[in-house]
């Protein structure tokens, strides 16, 4: 039995729409390929209904198989910038925040080892 959890079963719909928005992208890539989704699935190690969940965005299909996808079809590169710290203009703020204004007071150190 396959593990369930809300997430799965109803995603936010920011959530839902972005998992969409890059099954769309990965067919176009592959249709841009010429492969077929069987071609995909064996470059993998995944069936063909894999792929094809991953198409439609389904969000209880796994993560790795949509990196193998990217992977398959030569766009694995483009996840680089997911997330990436860098470009986490909130993170940063919030990191500025409270990152301390000086240095803190040097401790006197004994000699007593």
């Amino acid at each position: 039995m396959a593990n369930s959890s809300r997430i799965n079963e109803a995603p936010p719909a920011a959530v839902a729409e972005a998992l969409k928005r890059l099954g769309r992208n990965i067919r176009t890539a592959r249709l841009r390929r010429k492969l077929r989704m069987q071609d995909v699935a064996e470059r993998i190690g995944a069936s063909r209904y894999t792929v094809a969940d991953i198409e439609k965005g389904k969000p209880g299909t796994s993560m790795a198989a949509y990196a193998g996808a990217l992977w398959a079809l030569g766009l694995l590169d483009t996840m680089n910038e997911l997330a990436d710290p860098d470009r986490d203009e909130e993170g940063k703020t919030l990191e500025s925040v409270r990152s301390p204004k000086q240095a803190p007071r040097r401790r006197k150190l004994d000699n007593d080892f």
